[in-house]
């Protein structure tokens, strides 16, 4: 038989023959190590593959949870989809001193983990605006009619009932917190308010109401609420791997015999209405008391709760400081201070037979008004008049004294505990008057600098009254701003700083106060944490449905990469079975080369092929 053998244009390690069996004989040295070099070209190839989109997939997945926080800052504006079947609402009567406002969250589906906290947004119309309601006045007005503030209060609940999608109002808890109205109120008075509730409202309303969900709260708890909404809003509350966020080492309450752990810094409030103040701040590591006395104050100071869904989970357990100042608000601050210019003012005429303040001939020098600004007093009635002489340094030291602090360690106004406060790595945000002192008249609200607002302030303590009022005249000021908040700028500012850094003992090289109104473009009250708080328990539900399928969830994230790096083995097994077949043919033909060799030589000496076995 003869040798068929093809060839062509082609470089010579492309030669190939076929043998009389049909055996191709393809591979030569320089033909194995071009397949060996294009076998581990295309095995780097397919793991460098492998590596982008595993890369791409989990860092896309990194980089959108590390920006969610921002974009939800847009998504938050957004008109609330009520036709989202995924979507849970609750809502929160808040019932203040002078009227009560109901506020609608929503929040989608819990997404499994958890150590994730509800998403939890306030709902807004199709307007985009807030579902808000508000009414006066205030629920302690019924006191004596108690049989009457159901229907004072339905219409905030046919206000929600409307917004709130008909099929979702069995699900959807109700709560009524009141707050500083009620608390003045005799405990027999506010039973008889919350009975008349909860009696009614269920009769009226489909909505998850149940006798719990009434109540008076305490001032530590709407501190803790407000400081649940405000660090849930910045995000404090999410998990982090992110190098640039600020952390702080934490010892989690009742477990010190553990090691402690790390995360998500958060921030601290201050906020100062017109008649209190009330800082709220975590408090990280373990506390020390310098007495027993102060012990027991303490622990009326120190909230420690769970904000996780799963109580035996300790990574969202806080321990959180809160104390409330009556007293100590700006216009209940100026009340005091002028009580005390009467009073020491009516004495010191008395022993020195002066007239200093009666008439307005002889006005009392008043160094917390701005220079020449005139003002009375109106007492017992007696008329004091006043007129300022702006000098803010004075006016600092003349309201120290009202902070009433003590030489006991550890402590703020009027000589309360107060645990220290790590100043190096710690942040707050001051609301209300604090941002009103800094922002409305002194333009500097945000990043607190106490040297730029001391000067700032002194500034302005010197500026005579007239000047003032020109500026006033051509709108230089905030548009709330009005003349009584010009008239007593100098001294609100001067109590500012000092309840600041005399009362809570905060330096004067303390940069990380920031003054505010809103976050992130929006009022945060203190109802978002107490929704967040009370509906924590929740995603336990969804959790416990979902947790088959977030099993394969995981299943499909983990098989993502295995079965990448499987395909790869077996890509390069099928390769390397297909290069030992083709050599082991190539040795089969080699060998049955040799054998029809032999007989041909012996036919060219004339034997019969028969005897070739014979003679070997």
């Amino acid at each position: 038989m003869g040798r068929i053998g093809v060839s062509c244009l082609l470089p010579a390690s492309w030669h190939f023959s076929i043998s009389p069996m049909g055996c191709p004989r393809i591979f030569n040295t320089t033909l194995r190590q071009i397949v060996v070099i294009g076998i581990l070209a295309a095995a780097v190839s397919l793991l460098y593959y492998s590596l982008v989109v595993i890369r791409n997939k989990y860092g896309r997945a990194s980089r959108d949870k590390r920006f969610h926080r921002y974009l939800a800052r847009v998504t938050d504006t957004e008109a609330t989809d009520t036709n989202n079947p995924n979507l849970n609402y609750g809502i929160v009567v808040d019932c203040g001193s002078s009227g009560s406002r109901i506020f609608v969250y929503c929040w989608p589906r819990h997404n499994g983990n958890p150590h994730d906290l509800l998403d939890i947004k306030q709902m807004r119309d199709k307007n985009r605006k807030p579902v808000v309601m508000k009414i006066k006045p205030g629920i302690s007005e019924f006191a004596n009619t108690p049989e009457k503030v159901s229907d004072y209060i339905f219409p905030l609940l046919h206000f929600a009932a409307e917004h709130v999608p008909r099929a979702k109002h069995k699900e959807t808890p109700l709560y009524i917190l009141c707050t500083a109205g009620m608390r003045i109120l005799p405990e027999s008075q506010q039973k008889a308010i919350l009975e008349d509730l909860v009696t009614d409202i269920p009769v009226h309303f489909d909505f998850l109401f149940s006798d719990s969900h009434a109540e008076v709260i305490s001032g530590k708890q709407e501190g803790v609420y407000a400081w649940i909404g405000i660090n849930f809003v910045l995000g404090r509350f999410e998990h982090t791997d992110d190098e640039d966020e600020a952390i702080v080492e934490v010892h989690i309450p009742g477990s010190e015999n553990k090691e402690a752990i790390f995360r998500k810094r958060t921030v601290g409030i201050l906020d100062m209405g017109g008649v209190s103040t009330q800082i709220a701040y975590e408090v990280p590591k373990t506390v020390s008391f310098a007495s027993s006395q102060q012990e027991e104050v303490a622990k009326n100071l120190l909230a420690e709760f769970n904000l996780g869904c799963d109580a035996h989970q300790t990574e969202h357990v806080y321990r959180v400081y809160v104390a409330t100042f009556l007293g100590f608000g700006g216009n209940a601050a100026r009340q005091r201070y002028e009580n005390s210019v009467f009073s020491s003012t009516v004495l010191k005429n008395g022993l020195l037979g002066r007239q200093t303040g009666m008439t307005s001939d002889s006005p009392y020098l008043d160094p917390c008004l701005p220079v020449d600004a005139q003002d009375e007093i109106h007492q017992n009635g007696q008329i004091m008049y006043l007129r300022g002489t702006g000098d803010f340094n004075l006016c600092r030291e003349l309201i120290q004294p009202f902070m009433n602090k003590t030489n006991e360690t550890q402590t703020s106004l009027n000589g309360v505990y107060q645990p220290a406060v790590h100043f190096q790595n710690s942040e707050f945000y001051g609301f209300s008057e604090f941002y009103y002192s800094t922002e409305d008249v002194l333009r500097m609200g945000g990043d607190y600098n106490a040297a730029k607002f001391i000067k700032a302030a002194k500034d302005y303590c010197a500026t005579k009254w007239s000047v003032l009022r020109e500026r006033f005249d051509r709108g230089l000021y905030a548009s709330h701003a009005d003349l009584h908040r010009l008239k007593y700028q100098c001294f609100k500012s001067a109590w500012v700083y000092e309840v600041f850094h005399s009362g809570f003992s905060f330096p004067a090289s303390y940069s990380n106060l920031k003054t505010a109104l809103q976050v992130y473009d929006k009022e945060v009250q203190w109802t978002l944490g107490a929704i967040l708080y009370r509906t924590r328990f929740l995603p336990l539900r969804d959790i416990q449905q979902e947790n088959f399928r977030g099993s394969h969830s995981h299943w499909r994230s983990f098989s993502f990469v295995y079965n990448h790096y499987l395909f790869f083995v077996c890509f390069l097994i099928v390769l390397l079975s297909i290069l030992l077949y083709l050599l082991r043919l190539r040795r089969i033909h080699r060998r049955m080369l040799r054998n029809s060799s032999s007989p041909s030589l012996w036919m060219e000496e004339g034997l019969p092929p028969q005897k070739i076995s014979a003679a070997l």
